[in-house]
């Protein structure tokens, strides 16, 4: 089990339910889209973020990252840790239909790829991406540079190497650079891209 320090926001109680029996802490839920106009559960969540962090694991399909979004705005960038999950076809077995966009919600991943999230996020907290003499931190320039960012067919590259990289397709320029930053050094993501 991962013990955590920081509180965890997970979209609904099913999310909840399967996090209960991989981490060890405090388990917040947004109850989707509730959170937008729930003014008690806005409250409760700008609190744990200032008293403890907050940790955010949503599902990564639109309907996530808006949410992400507007609680990260809601609680202050400084106070959370973004964690995600890759963008996995399929449907959760309770449900009859996949989602709108068939991708798997967080109570669908694997125990493993949440975990691996989850610790990825901690890390970037604890090591702040310490640069040494032999790293250096990937910049928005090398995203235009490698061509996934701000020149023609950049979407597609970027779509392509997401998918490569098991990361989900809906992340911002900003939250692509922190990602990137905390998962790969420039050289190793270098060779991942020349071999795409």
């Amino acid at each position: 089990m991962l013990k955590l320090e920081q509180a965890l926001l997970v979209e609904g109680k099913y999310d909840a339910a399967r996090l209960g029996n991989l981490v060890d802490g405090t388990i917040l839920t947004t109850d989707g889209f509730r959170v937008f106009k729930d003014g008690a559960l806005q409250k409760l969540l700008k609190r744990m973020a200032a008293a403890q962090g907050l940790i955010i694991l949503t599902d990564s399909d639109a309907a996530g990252f808006k949410i992400r979004h507007f609680v990260t705005g809601l609680v202050g960038a400084e106070n959370v840790l973004q964690a995600y999950v890759p963008a996995i076809p399929g449907k959760e077995s309770r449900k009859a239909e996949p989602g709108k966009e068939g991708l798997l919600g967080v109570e669908g991943v694997p125990d493993e790829l949440i975990l691996q999230g989850l610790q990825t996020a901690l890390e970037s907290s604890a090591t702040g991406r310490k640069e040494t003499a032999q790293t250096r931190p990937i910049t928005y320039t090398d995203l235009y540079d490698w061509g996934i960012s701000g020149t023609a067919n950049s979407a597609e590259t970027r779509r392509r190497l997401l998918r490569r990289l098991g990361l989900p397709p809906r992340l911002s320029k900003k939250e692509l650079l922190q990602v990137l930053n905390t998962l790969y050094t420039y050289d190793s993501l270098n060779a991942e891209i020349e071999m795409l």
